[in-house]
């Protein structure tokens, strides 16, 4: 019989892009190792990949398996239903050619009015598609692929910088105005900021409009925040938590200094968000602050859980 690895502190040093190892998965959903590897072998709810030394490495789409049977759990189902429930959802979603042809149009649509710098075409697809869908599916089917395509074709179109910079000055604009349209709710405060050298914020501000339509008021501060100023805004706004957001690497001195005496100085929980969350996990996690991944609903998800402990 092969024996079970009793420790994957390898496997970063493994991991390729858009796999996982399971130290990190397991901080992401709060689910253990152990019971990754119990839910792997008694209910076929995982299928990792393998590294040469027998590591488990997951997907992206893994991770999203693991962060919806959590959710059902605390619904209240037994872990097999749950793993029936998923399995049920996937093959639905796997049959909805219609849902896919759905979102490609919304691509196209937005593709083109992007090429024709037309901000009338895409105030009136935001309008239709924040109308119909949570600002989550929004951001995974719409935001992100149409960024990751005019990022890929920067240097192939004449416009391209362009066109990427009219997108994102669009989309921040229109979700500005949106956010705080909503007005203070009543709920916890979040503080919010992009890491030091983070110049996009749209993830930030998807976030935000999500963390109030659950109840939260967002403060929000933007991108390229000064870490030494939110101990002050966590004060003077009586926050419960701060969130920090970021893609780009802040370096090592940030992980290694900045966050732990950000951690030391404020008196509630920070977290980490967006996709620094997850390539450095483990440095999120010593410096004393929480990751919440990169997909906005199961974050808030472990937000509600962290601030109820």
């Amino acid at each position: 019989m092969r024996r079970e690895p009793d420790s994957e502190r390898n496997a970063d040093e493994d991991a390729g892009e858009g796999v996982y190892p399971i130290r990190t998965v397991a901080r992401l959903t709060g689910v253990t190792a152990v019971t990754l590897r119990a839910w792997e072998r008694r209910y076929g709810l995982l299928t990792p990949e393998r590294t040469p030394s027998g590591h488990r490495l997951y997907s992206a789409e893994q991770v999203e398996r693991i962060q919806r049977v959590v959710q059902l759990l605390d619904q209240g189902m037994s872990i097999s239903q749950a793993a029936r429930r998923v399995r049920h959802e996937e093959a639905e979603d796997a049959r909805s050619e219609r849902g896919r042809d759905v979102w490609a149009a919304y691509r196209e649509r937005a593709i083109r009015a992007v090429r024709g710098f037309d901000d009338a075409g895409l105030h009136a697809l935001f309008t239709e598609v924040l109308s119909l869908f949570p600002a989550d599916v929004v951001t995974r089917r719409l935001v992100l692929p149409i960024l990751e395509q005019l990022g890929a074709e920067w240097d192939a179109r004449e416009a391209g910088v362009a066109e990427e910079h009219f997108f994102s000055s669009h989309l921040r604009n229109r979700l500005g105005a949106r956010l705080q349209g909503r007005g203070a709710g009543a709920g916890p405060v979040l503080v919010a900021a992009c890491l030091p050298g983070e110049r996009h914020e749209l993830g930030l501000l998807l976030f935000c409009l999500a963390a109030e339509a659950r109840g939260y008021r967002a403060v929000l501060l933007g991108p390229d925040m000064p870490p030494e100023q939110l101990a002050a805004v966590a004060d003077r706004s009586g926050a419960a938590a701060v969130i920090l957001s970021g893609a780009v690497d802040p370096g090592r001195r940030f992980f290694r200094e900045v966050l732990p005496a950000l951690v030391d100085r404020v008196r509630v929980p920070v977290f980490v968000g967006s996709r620094v969350s997850v390539t450095a996990t483990d440095a999120v996690t010593r410096a004393g602050a929480v990751p919440l991944g990169d997909h906005i609903e199961p974050a808030l998800d472990l937000l509600a859980r962290r601030l109820k402990d």
